[in-house]
């Protein structure tokens, strides 16, 4: 009925459809394998809408998803809870007093720091535990002031309420609907831009309330700022002595303990928590020192304190919030969502990589938008992920998002009892907390250069977006740094048949194959060939063609749409995704973290039967150029491989590279060559040997191997002849055999040459080459370890 609708409306509508009959009549015509004929059927627009209709354990997961906690609640366990408990002590004694500063960054009162860290952990529990940030915190600064300004009836906390729900919603709404792959737009460069530019404007932005100086406003361009700083340092008062030597002391107490770390290195853990808690120690003892000096003159302080902070939850309720108030920050929406998720979204996949686990960045996205629509009941304004506190939970021995729990108890704490202790700290003391945190965002000239290796233009972004912060605001950085998503297809091998007429080509040794695209040779050597197919037939080939794993363990993946900062994340996560279910961990022994042996039967009993991994081809056919981003994802990747296949190391090869810049690229990575592998730790053993295998051509001219096999063609195909006619020539198969082969290789030897670069031996000039090389490394360690006794890996 459809199908005749459809063709009534064609006609009223003028279009041409194809004949019915004349795929089949085609296919009769010119097949001479009728009984194992394939028509490659065309896609239809139901089957597009069917893969994007999820079903119901699509949907079931969906819903799981949105409650992490269900994937690890089952597993906890005494230990667990030790190292949450320690993180969380730990992270609760940090956030306190920054969360306080960066308050007063977002022109609000300190207490509203401590309610949007108390939000940032009740509400949802994530690896990443959100928090207020000092880049958030200045561009939610300059949004409130710029807004005051033109309607000053509005309250400071009223407009930072209305930025998070009005942003956090936005994000909430990506998340729910599954986009967050679009934070993959943002490339690499972009990041160190943005933090670098922040690292220069937010301290100077600090330095006058360090050092006391109020005669000049410091929301103005950081320029501006940085030329008034030396022209009123005569204005400095006695605030540069409280602000100057908390700073001191911060990188005093950092350098001290990590050199004590190198020194005595079975104490480093301690040392650890003494530099993580410097923050904690030096705004304690310079509100010692303030409340000995002002303790008398509560009303006319010798230099400026914080003052009255509210006991509890004072600014609780429903936040104010109109359309008016919405339009006067609707222009800074974007950079302010941008800046919720440039930071989360990395911070979280890096640890993700670290602990072996996979992010999902719309779920991210969620964890943002619930924590920022809520937050403002409470009082919180925007926050996001913080990555040196999220260094110090992962560092601190955290097992499980119960650790923000915990550090929720600790702000707690401090919101109902330490209250009247916070009227004593220095905002000098704060405002150098502020510097010292945020000045190691600094890129380093080290990464500088690597970006330069990898791709020069991309550095050009860099300085642009650090200069566009320096002479304008973050916000713009942001705009002048920023295919979208693709994955590749994992191959396969397969082996066919040319087919013309009746025969197959090459079937009779006879016939000259050159007048059909191929070589003059051995007939039955050219018989059958074999090609790389997509294992799930994604791109139509015939599903009843069986396409054969490469080799245990060997994976050969090609890039679709090229391989660029949009992409790299999710085609590389497809990648670890599809890798980790078809293989096990080489040591499934070994756990990272106390407890987790909880899981390990039910992962190795999940394991039987698979290899481990042994090598990753990768399929370069149709990318011509890579970025900064793209390689980095690279590089995190291989690491994160490295990690699961030790002690083995995976080898990676590239086949059917066309660009000398992508060449040089991974070259700057680290790729192309062998990976030295020692047999164990101490290296006491010689590294393993690795095969090279190159691929040869003939030198072209009259001086060729080909030229020289014309001269001798008579002598050459009287070999052939007796090879396959023994019984007739008189000579033996074996005899002409060896004869052929050994004048042809004295020929080859003398006049073939490398067509590839063989100092990069790992970068190959077709899949052939490339899945020779990894099998032929892989079988020389298996041979090595079982010549030291040690079975290979399955």
């Amino acid at each position: 009925m459809g199908s005749r609708a459809g063709n009534a409306l064609a006609k009223v509508l003028g279009i041409k459809l194809p004949e019915p009959g004349e795929t089949e009549e085609l296919l009769r015509e010119e097949s001479v394998l009728s009984t194992g004929s394939f028509a490659e059927e065309p896609p239809t627009s139901a089957e597009w809408l069917r893969e994007l209709v999820p079903d119901r354990t699509a949907c079931v997961n969906y819903v799981t998803s949105l409650f992490p906690f269900v994937n690890w609640v089952g597993y906890y366990n005494l230990k667990w809870f030790t190292g949450d408990l320690v993180a969380g002590i730990t992270v609760g004694a940090v956030v306190v007093p920054q969360g306080m500063a960066y308050a007063i960054l977002a022109n609000l009162a300190s207490e509203f720091g401590l309610y949007s860290s108390f939000m940032g952990v009740i509400i949802y529990c994530s690896d990443a535990p959100l928090r207020p940030v000092a880049v958030l915190s200045t561009v939610v600064g300059n949004i409130v002031a710029r807004t005051r300004d033109q309607f000053p009836q509005y309250e400071p906390h009223h407009i930072a309420s209305a930025v998070a729900i009005v942003s956090g919603s936005i994000v909430l709404f990506i998340g729910l609907v599954r986009l967050g792959w679009m934070i993959d737009i943002i490339p690499l460069t972009s990041l160190p831009a943005f933090m670098t530019g922040s690292a220069i404007t937010i301290p100077v932005g600090q330095i006058p309330s360090m050092m006391g100086m109020t005669e000049f406003p410091t929301r103005e361009a950081p320029y501006l700022v940085i030329i008034n700083i030396p022209k009123h340092l005569g204005d400095s008062k006695i605030d540069a002595a409280m602000g100057l030597t908390a700073l001191s002391l911060l990188y005093v107490i950092r350098a001290a303990c990590s050199y004590a770390a190198r020194r005595w290195p079975a104490r480093q853990w301690t040392f650890f928590f003494l530099s993580t808690l410097r923050t904690a120690f030096v705004i304690m003892l310079y509100t010692m020192i303030s409340w000995l000096v002002n303790r008398t003159r509560r009303g006319d302080p010798l230099f400026k304190i914080l003052g009255e902070v509210p006991r509890g939850f004072q600014d609780a309720g429903v936040p104010k919030i109109d359309t008016t108030l919405i339009r006067s920050f609707a222009s800074d929406l974007p950079a302010t969502v941008i800046v919720l998720v440039i930071k989360h979204i990395p911070i979280s996949k890096s640890f993700g990589r670290v602990n072996n686990y996979t992010i999902d960045p719309s779920q991210e996205f969620v964890a943002i938008g619930v924590t920022n629509v809520l937050a403002p009941f409470l009082g919180g304004y925007p926050s996001t992920v913080s990555f040196s506190r999220t260094a110090i939970k992962s560092k601190a021995g955290v097992r499980t998002p119960f650790a923000g729990v915990i550090t929720c108890i600790v702000v707690l704490l401090a919101i109902h009892a330490l209250t009247s202790v916070f009227f004593y700290i220095p905002n000098a003391s704060l405002s150098a907390v502020i510097i010292h945190t945020v000045g190691d965002l600094i890129t380093p000239p080290d990464t500088v250069y690597r970006f330069w290796l990898v791709s020069p233009l991309e550095v050009f972004m860099f300085f642009l977006g650090v200069l566009v912060t320096v002479f304008s605001s973050i916000k713009d950085d942001i705009y002048a740094t920023r295919i979208l998503r693709g994955r590749g297809r994992f191959l396969g091998k397969v082996k066919i048949h040319s087919v013309i007429g009746d025969h197959i080509i090459g079937e009779d040794h006879r016939e000259i194959l050159g007048k059909y695209g191929t070589f003059d040779a051995d007939a039955r050597k050219t018989a059958a060939r074999n090609v790389f197919l997509p294992i799930d037939h994604g791109d139509g080939s015939n599903p009843q063609v069986e396409v054969d794993n490469p080799y245990p363990g060997i994976f050969i993946y090609r890039f679709l749409e090229g391989f660029n900062y949009p992409n790299a994340a999710h085609s590389l996560e497809y990648l670890c995704e599809y890798i980790f279910k078809r293989t096990h961990r080489t040591d499934m022994e070994t756990h990272e973290k106390l407890g987790d042996p909880s899981k390990a039967a039910a992962e190795r009993h999940a394991a039987e039967g698979r290899p481990t991994l042994k090598a990753v081809t990768l399929d370069f056919s149709s990318v011509n150029n890579i970025d900064i981003t793209s390689v980095q994802r690279l590089i995190d990747v291989r690491n994160q491989l490295d990690r699961y296949a030790a002690p083995d190391v995976v080898d990676w090869h590239f086949a059917c590279i066309n660009n000398r810049w992508t060449k040089r690229a991974l070259a700057a990575a680290g790729f192309g060559y062998r990976t030295v592998h020692e047999t164990n730790a101490d290296q006491r053993h010689p590294p393993r040997r690795r095969k090279s295998i190159f691929s040869v051509a003939e030198i072209g001219g009259s001086d060729s191997a080909a030229a020289m096999a014309e001269k001798e063609e008579g002598r050459i195909d009287r070999i052939t002849d007796a090879i396959f006619d023994d019984g007739r020539g008189g000579v033996s198969a074996a005899g002409g055999r060896d004869a052929y082969g050994e004048q042809m290789e004295a020929i080859v030897q003398r006049k073939g040459v490398a067509v590839a670069g063989v100092n990069r031996p790992l970068f190959h000039v077709d899949l052939t080459n490339a899945l020779q090389s990894a099998i032929a490394n892989v079988e020389a360690r298996e041979g090595e370890d079982m010549e030291e006794g040690k079975m290979p890996s399955p």
